[in-house]
């Protein structure tokens, strides 16, 4: 086994590791914020907002993230520079590359399946919390927001821990559109080099050693939680 390259592809090394970091907080904060609006959205009364959430979250899950990716890079992506006025405002500089790309599709795609989790857990809070609440004369919006959502939050705790990691080992993919994730920066290496399995097997040390944090932190904060009896 050689990593004699580790030193001299630092830098690459480093650029990769945060940039897939940085990918996994921007996809999973704003996707779970998404996911909220469509879990209320299925579960409420309104049935055109029900059925626009629920083709959502069947589309985004019905088809391949890579599919998603490339229609989002190279379909929506092409027709932005036609857009008047982007070309020389100050998002074009952030729009034109692959990582807003990359972070669309993973935000829309983790969306799709924590919507879908998020709803379930709506629904299996119980009823008797949500009426006991509503006699004590709150709001539908408090009930919401003090009351349901923390629950349904909270059931779901465990299944989101696993999403989270599924997120992150779906990053890789980004490396289709040209942004040079920590997999990519092993692709390289590998193209440098010729070496293959060194690469690879620090590609896996590192994403083991943060879906062990990733798991630390869910099971620290479920255990601060207070237990419901």
């Amino acid at each position: 086994m050689d990593f004699s390259w580790i030193i001299p592809y630092r830098e690459l090394l480093l650029h990769g590791a945060l940039l897939t970091c940085v990918l996994l907080v921007i996809s999973v904060v704003l996707g779970f914020g998404i996911a909220i609006v469509l879990a209320i959205a299925q579960v409420g009364k309104n049935r055109i907002l029900k059925g626009l959430a629920k083709s959502y979250c069947t589309f985004f899950r019905g088809t391949p993230l890579l599919i998603q990716l490339w229609l989002i890079y190279y379909g929506f992506g092409s027709y932005l520079p036609h857009i008047p006025g982007l070309r020389g405002s100050f998002l074009w500089p952030i729009m034109r590359e692959g990582i807003f790309f990359a972070a669309v599709a993973l935000t829309l795609n983790f969306a799709a399946y924590q919507g879908e989790i998020l709803r379930g857990t709506l629904l299996a809070v119980p009823k008797g919390e949500l009426e006991a609440a509503k006699a004590a004369g709150m709001r539908p919006g408090m009930v919401l927001r003090r009351i349901w959502l923390p629950r349904a939050i909270r059931i779901g705790l465990p299944t989101f821990a696993g999403e989270v990691i599924l997120q992150l080992k779906a990053t890789p993919i980004v490396f289709s559109v040209t942004v040079m994730d920590l997999y990519g920066a092993a692709y390289k290496i590998r193209q440098d080099t010729l070496l293959v399995y060194e690469p690879l097997m620090l590609v896996a040390a590192f994403y083991v050693t943060l879906t062990f944090i990733i798991t630390q932190i869910f099971q620290r904060f479920e255990n601060a939680l207070p237990t419901r009896r």
